[in-house]
This record gives structure tokens, sequence and C-alpha cells, in this order.
């Protein structure tokens, strides 16, 4: 099975369930000036409250401590609001990450994260950073909808599971299905340029977080 997938621009995807495909590295091997990150806590919780109801992650950053601290710096700075699911591939993964506006998405496209050892599986309810190669992570994540061990052995290090809400995720529009070059769902470079603009205008049935909050 190949590493990953992705679009005609070569933007980061995970590894999918069809064969042949590639993906984007980033140029860059040094993480962004202008999008560092703070040092998380140990373990904190992230609530995404979505268009299918609340979904509950715990993050544990003895995982994948960088992971953990990028998750939390984006989280913290409203990045993922408004940010659309628009990869949802049934017994595979739900994957999100792009934001809302083009200027968050500019701002964080090189902002590349070195590895963390993958230290869990990447079973069903983990979440973990999309990766096209090594050290290429940056702000796209998914949620693995099925036991997806073959991951891990590729580098795609869990950094968080979710506690509540697989239920809300299991319910998330899918018929859009992936995007180019392996399908005719949402194009990651459109998404990036032009933000949710694109989305609602050539997706607008897909399921999107409304807030994403750390939790006390």
């Amino acid at each position: 099975m190949p590493k990953l997938a992705a679009d005609a621009a070569r933007r980061p995807y995970i590894a999918g369930l069809i064969l042949g495909v590639i993906a984007f590295s980033s140029c860059s091997k040094q993480e962004a000036p202008s999008a560092s990150n703070e040092r998380s806590p140990d373990s904190y919780n992230v609530r995404l409250d979505t268009t299918q109801g609340p979904v509950l992650i715990h993050v544990d950053r003895n995982w994948a401590p960088l992971g953990a601290d990028r998750f939390y710096t984006l989280v913290k700075s409203g990045f993922f609001d408004g940010a659309r699911f628009f990869r949802v591939i049934p017994d595979f993964v739900v994957q999100f990450g792009i934001a809302r506006e083009p200027a968050l998405n500019a701002r964080w496209h090189n902002a590349n994260l070195t590895d963390d050892p993958v230290t869990q599986t990447n079973r069903r309810g983990t979440i973990t950073f999309a990766t096209s190669g090594a050290n290429t992570r940056t702000t796209q994540v998914f949620v693995n909808l099925t036991n997806n061990a073959r991951l891990d052995g590729q580098g795609f290090a869990p950094f968080g599971v979710v506690i509540e809400g697989m239920d809300a995720i299991d319910r998330f529009y899918k018929d859009y299905g992936e995007g180019p070059p392996m399908g005719a769902g949402p194009a990651q470079s459109r998404a990036e340029a032009e933000g949710n603009a694109y989305f609602e205008r050539e997706f607008p049935k897909l399921d999107y977080i409304k807030k994403a909050s750390v939790e006390k």
C-alpha cells in the first residue's frame, strides 16, 4: 500500500484504500516562525461542536508530544472553527484541518513538524496528523473509523482518542468521496486557496466544526 494520497496540487493526505496515488511533501523542513506552538498540558480534552453533535477528544502528550502541542495551539487559536470534514471515507478515516480562511491556511502552509515516534496503534477513534512523508505534518488530522494498524509502520502517530461522539462522526456526510486525482470530491488546493467559500459553493453538504475548544 502506498503511504499517502493527494490531489493535483499535492497537499497532504493520508494513505487511502486506493492504490497508486501520490502525495505532497512541503518544501520547508523548518517550522514557520509565525506559526510556532506552545507546550500543551500533559493531557487535555478538546470539544468539537459539530453539525452532527458534540465530539470529545482526549489528548495524551506522552503519545506524541509534538503532535499534541500543535493540536493544542491550533484549537486555542481558533484554526478549526468552521473547518469542514472534507474527506470522509467509510471504514477508513474522517479528515479535517483546512481552515475557513485562505490567510489562515497560508500562515500554516509550511509549518512542518518533526515526526513523533509511533507509540500507539491507529485503532478506531484515535486521532492522528496526516503526513505526506517524513517531517511534513502541518494542520490536517484524521480520525480512524476502523482499526488501521497498517498505518503504524508508515509513521502515522496517534496523539489522542475520541472518548465521546463517535456516533456523531459516523453520521458525517460521506457521499462526495475522494478528492482529485482519485475522485470528484473536494480538491485540497482549491480549499486552501478559497477557504469555506469553495466548500459552500461546491460541496454544501459537508459537515463541519462550529467551534473547537480546550476543556479544563
